[in-house]
């Protein structure tokens, strides 16, 4: 029988003016973005909107950005909200697809991503590092180019993103040779990446240590459907174990590409990426091959949307 999942983005899928429409168009939506405003103490709507693009790079402001962008579409789909099997997001994403399905409320989903965006920003400050970006090489070689490359400092796969992509993340200087070592191991590019740090490495732990002790006090509950985890790349329905791997998922690496297999292999044919964006929509063309891809990302994506299940 064929399934549903619903995608949620993660960082680098912003872009100034992202989400204005929404936001026009729903004070449920704008009463969002106020609280996220509260807590961040920067106005969020018009940093989303307006930028400059620089700013809204910033991790402390990009991802409670692009999380409010996907709770926005959901708010203004409501009760039209398609009928999915599975949610997932990528990195920060997981929110999202926790929000879609009750695990968290969209207001815990905004106060946690805005405590993560946070904390994960304190920790590039406090252990400055990088990313690069590998095509063409397998699991095993990215592993053994890290394993080489960390003479020169800590370096790991961070991100497999798909069969064919794999980032990794570290101290800037290990990060260098991983690329150069990459290159001499057959990559068809290596690259280093615009980041602010190195996300889901070893440098992010005082990220991690800090949102532990946040979403002690955060309510969560079982979702209404399987939530495919990153840290696993399998399907998570347990709140306790829904906390723990939210806080490892800091360090850990994610298991997108694992994640995209594990849902072919349960029938999953139809996608429907919710928020900025068409990264995963993207990916999963080439690796799931899916029958349906929607992007969710403005009011009229909605309104086609609903246009074509009338």
């Amino acid at each position: 029988m064929s399934k549903t999942v619903l995608f949620f983005p993660g960082q680098a899928s912003q872009y100034v003016g992202m989400a204005k429409d929404l936001y026009d168009e729903s004070a449920e939506v704008r009463r969002l973005y106020q609280l996220a405003s509260d807590e961040i103490g920067e106005d969020i709507a018009r940093l989303s909107f307006e930028g400059p693009a620089e700013e809204l790079k910033r991790t402390r402001f990009t991802q409670p950005a692009i999380l409010l962008h996907s709770l926005a579409v959901l708010k203004i789909l409501a009760d039209d909200c398609p009928e999915f099997d599975f949610a997932a997001g990528h990195s920060l994403g997981e929110y999202g697809a926790l929000a879609v399905t009750g695990a968290l409320s969209f207001e815990d989903a905004v106060r946690a991503v805005v405590r993560r965006a946070w904390l994960m920003e304190q920790a590039c400050q406090q252990n400055p590092g990088t990313m690069a970006a590998t095509m063409g090489l397998t699991e095993t070689q990215v592993g053994q180019v890290c394993e080489d490359a960390s003479s020169t400092g800590v370096v790991v796969p961070a991100n497999f993103n798909s069969a064919a992509q794999i980032v990794v993340s570290g101290a800037v200087p290990a990060v260098e040779k991983a690329v150069e070592l990459a290159k001499k191991a057959g990559a068809k590019r290596a690259m280093l990446l615009e980041v602010g740090g190195a996300f889901h490495s070893p440098l992010m732990e005082t990220a991690r240590s800090g949102l532990e002790e946040f979403l002690r006090g955060l309510t969560i509950n079982r979702p209404s459907r399987p939530v495919a985890a990153n840290v696993t790349a399998e399907a998570v329905t347990d709140p306790d174990e829904i906390r723990s791997l939210l806080v490892q998922q800091v360090t850990a690496p994610v298991k997108w590409a694992q994640t995209m297999a594990w849902l072919k292999e349960n029938q999953v044919t139809r996608l429907i990426e919710i928020g900025p964006g068409k990264v995963l929509a993207s990916l999963a063309k080439r690796e799931m091959r899916p029958e349906l891809s929607v992007n969710l990302d403005t009011v009229e994506d909605i309104r086609t949307l609903n246009a074509v299940k009338a």
